[in-house]
């Protein structure tokens, strides 16, 4: 059953949230952690982000491979489970909490506004970054890590879906944001269908589009009442083409069409 986001408060900052990344590719990573907000939470010792080359565990020596082809053929290599599984236990080992071990999957678990508030309320998470045709099926039944999808399509690796993890998790992180209402009036955050209001800023008329007059007013009541209208009128429009686009077979209307985007307007 799915939890409402105000049954999830920001999670008390008793500890710095640590968060490790198992991945062939680390250096991906580089730019990312230094950027942003990001990099000014672990500036500030409100998380650390920890990467481990899985190659380090190779039993190969020389090549430090950790791939080889499948078993009754196909395409492809396949990540071998020793490397995997050694990887794991001994990162686990790093600290005194073992960690929530998330895999990124295509098949996963969908990630949503409410799965990032639970992860977030983790103390430290593992992620663990597949590539090639994905892993050795021993290192689910071994490991039990929990498959994470952003989506039902298929990334070449799985750093990207760990950096949405990341990117999102930390938001929620009591001091990563300078104004912390600003994530739990995210759209999604306090429930599934919630959509937030239009935003403005400067300048009031951009050729021939202005402002609404009512946000420009200073009065607040007035102002509260148009966005929670503004709210659910958007989260209409978003299930009405997400109603048309579920019907619509291989993402084609009847004429052949792909059907419109989400409605931002």
């Amino acid at each position: 059953m799915a939890l409402s986001g105000s049954a999830l408060p920001l999670r008390e900052p008793v500890q710095v949230m640590r968060i490790d990344v198992i991945t062939l590719f680390p250096a991906i990573f580089t730019g990312y952690l230094d950027q942003s907000l990001l990099a000014k939470a672990r500036k500030r010792g409100l998380v650390q982000i920890v990467l481990h080359d899985l190659r380090a565990w190779s039993p190969d020596k020389k090549h430090f491979k950790v791939d080889d082809r499948p078993y009754g053929g196909g395409p492809g290599m396949v990540i071998r489970v020793e490397p995997v599984v050694e990887c794991v236990e001994a990162v686990q080992r790093m600290a005194d909490v073992p960690g929530r071990l998330l895999v990124m999957s295509p098949t996963g678990r969908p990630l949503d506004q409410q799965l990032v508030r639970q992860l977030a309320a983790s103390p430290r998470l593992i992620l663990l970054c597949g590539r090639y045709e994905g892993f050795d099926q021993r290192v689910y039944d071994l490991l039990h890590p929990e498959p994470i999808s952003i989506g039902p399509y298929v990334l070449n690796g799985g750093e990207v879906a760990a950096m949405v993890i990341i990117d999102s998790v930390i938001r929620w992180i009591p001091g990563v944001l300078g104004n912390e209402e600003s994530c739990r009036s995210d759209s999604f955050s306090q429930d599934p269908h919630f959509v937030k209001a239009a935003q403005y800023t400067r300048p009031p008329e951009y050729r021939g589009l202005k402002v609404p007059e009512v946000l420009l007013s200073g009065d607040h009541e007035q102002i509260r009442k148009w966005r929670e209208e503004d709210s659910r009128r958007r989260a209409e429009l978003r299930r009405q083409w997400l109603a048309r686009h579920d019907t619509a077979c291989g993402n084609q209307t009847e004429e052949g069409r792909a059907p419109p985007h989400p409605p931002e307007s």
